[in-house]
């Protein structure tokens, strides 16, 4: 029987010697240094927003450069008009004003006139060759339009009238480019109706006087 048991155990023994031998060897996994892992990005093909790059260079320009074209305008896009555009001048002097140039013309009364209206309007325009002639406008001794230059287009003033009489005085301020001071004026009531017109010829720093009543 122990004959037996040994044997048993012998047997037992060797058939673990015989499993171990057919056992694979472990090896360590090596990893070569030089071959990297390659990512490579796929596109996004959701909806991401595509935002423009700030960091996109842009044309450059100089503004200290006054021969840079600019598209900046602060200013809407206008032909601007200076003063005494309508002004026309003729080179050639009119026989009359030319026959007149070497004259001297003093003061002049124009007459008077008889009107109910609270105020009057004032109007005058070279009626020769516009030449730049310019006069200064009184009412009652009271400077009411101290430069007005005289075109081919009428230009005055309303004046207030006192009750009776009103002085009104036109001063030529200088003779244009051949003298005398030429004009023409009309007076007209409050309701636009004309009520007055002559004509003056003044040397510089003459005046012509017309007398408004009121009634």
């Amino acid at each position: 029987m122990k004959s037996a048991f040994t044997l048993i155990l012998v047997l037992f023994f060797s058939s673990l010697g015989w499993g171990q031998t057919d056992m694979p060897k472990r090896q360590p996994l090596k990893i070569s240094a030089e071959k990297k892992l390659e990512v490579k990005s796929m596109p996004n093909k959701g909806t991401a927003l595509n935002m423009p790059s700030i960091l996109t260079k842009s044309p450059d320009v100089n503004l200290k450069d006054p021969l840079k074209e600019r598209n900046i305008k602060m200013l809407p896009e206008r032909q601007l008009k200076q003063a005494g555009f309508d002004m026309k001048i003729d080179p050639k002097v009119g026989d009359a004003e030319r026959k007149n140039s070497g004259k001297f013309f003093g003061d002049m009364y124009l007459g008077d006139v008889k009107t109910s209206s609270k105020f009057i309007g004032i109007v005058c325009r070279d009626h020769e060759y516009v030449d730049g002639d310019r006069v200064k406008i009184y009412a009652n001794d009271q400077v009411v339009e101290p430069n007005i230059m005289l075109t081919s287009s009428f230009k005055g003033v309303n004046i207030d009238l006192d009750k009776g009489f009103n002085r009104l005085d036109f001063e030529a301020l200088n003779q244009g480019t051949s003298g005398p001071n030429t004009a023409q004026v009309d007076v007209y009531d409050e309701n636009g109706k004309l009520l007055y017109s002559n004509k003056w010829l003044l040397s510089t720093g003459s005046k012509a006087s017309l007398i408004v009543v009121q009634e």
